[in-house]
């Protein structure tokens, strides 16, 4: 595995390889109107008469969950209304009628957050195009290089990873040997086989990933390097493709990660993630153990070996 410069992402020994696209990929930006569809029709799939209060007479239900006229009787509006709503055809929907939607479906924060994207509430309509290449400010690089001993990075548009410190690349892999496209934890969860062995609870970390992305599809449907992202790992990862057919969202901010790794065995560690004022879509993950803990003396130990515990665990495995 290549050695780099800590909190670099084009740094001496990168993978040199230019960026190609996924072939066959579809340029396209997503689907607002499908999108919004999909995502009501499974929010009421998994809800039951019951779970609202309701009584269900019927012997025989064709559908799994609430029915529009159920869950329109509910929220206080018309079935017509709702249904041009949920086929993405109503204009004008008011910020009421969504939060009255979003009560009947006991949607979370980040689940009612999305539903507001996805009915362009929060936002005007987007552009469709290629999003400009994110840059990590020197600022910010020199943060991560003086953070040395605490894994960190920064990510940000699809889950891409734009920067790193030398302990994050002995803790999940040196991001500079892979190519600028895999740098992305979609691509790494699904794509390279090191990631289940690495993480101990791949299926909790693959939900996340997926759920993330999730939320960067409501709020930029108009992103056509997601779309081909989405196409991709559809095509290659057939847990990806049950997972996003799920249409569940997630925005972790912080949580504890448990790992199996190659060098030090299991590892605990609490991870934090911010948000970096001033800098959009980009965020800065942070992970600790805890103090006097075994994790913590394995970081320490990772930490110590500084390039030494990166070189040769992984190569670019996802392409």
């Amino acid at each position: 595995m290549a050695t780099h410069h800590a909190a670099r992402a084009d740094a001496p020994g990168a993978a040199k390889r230019t960026h190609q696209e996924p072939q066959g990929q579809p340029h396209e930006a997503l689907d607002p109107r499908a999108e919004l569809s999909e995502f009501l029709r499974t929010r009421r799939d998994r809800l039951k008469p019951a779970d609202v209060g309701l009584t269900d007479y019927s012997r025989r239900r064709r559908v799994p969950g609430l029915r529009r006229e159920e869950l329109a009787q509910l929220a206080g509006v018309s079935v017509a209304y709702y249904t041009r709503f949920e086929q993405g055809n109503a204009r004008n929907v008011s910020r009421e009628v969504v939060d009255a939607i979003s009560r009947v479906l006991r949607l979370s924060d980040a689940e009612h957050a999305h539903l507001l994207e996805l009915a362009r509430l929060k936002r005007g309509p987007g552009r469709r195009g290629e999003s400009p290449r994110q840059q990590v400010r020197p600022e910010v690089r020199e943060l991560l290089t003086a953070m040395e001993g605490v894994p960190a990075y920064v990510w940000g548009r699809r889950s891409d990873v734009l920067a790193w410190n030398q302990t994050a690349s002995a803790v999940f892999g040196d991001w500079a040997a892979r190519t600028p496209q895999d740098r992305n934890w979609a691509r790494v969860t699904f794509l390279d086989p090191a990631s289940r062995d690495l993480f101990t609870d791949w299926d909790t970390k693959a939900r996340d990933v997926v759920g993330q992305l999730r939320v960067w599809a409501g709020v930029h449907p108009e992103d056509a390097q997601l779309a081909s992202l989405i196409g991709e790992l559809a095509m290659k990862s057939d847990g990806f493709r049950k997972l996003w057919a799920s249409h569940d969202v997630a925005n972790k901010t912080h949580g504890t990660m448990r790992l199996t790794h190659p060098l030090v065995g299991e590892l605990t560690l609490r991870y934090e993630t911010l948000a970096l004022q001033g800098d959009r879509d980009q965020y800065l993950s942070t992970y600790h153990a805890e103090p006097g803990s075994s994790s913590e003396q394995a970081l320490r130990l990772l930490a110590s070996w500084g390039a030494d515990a990166t070189r040769g665990r992984s190569t670019d495995s996802t392409s």
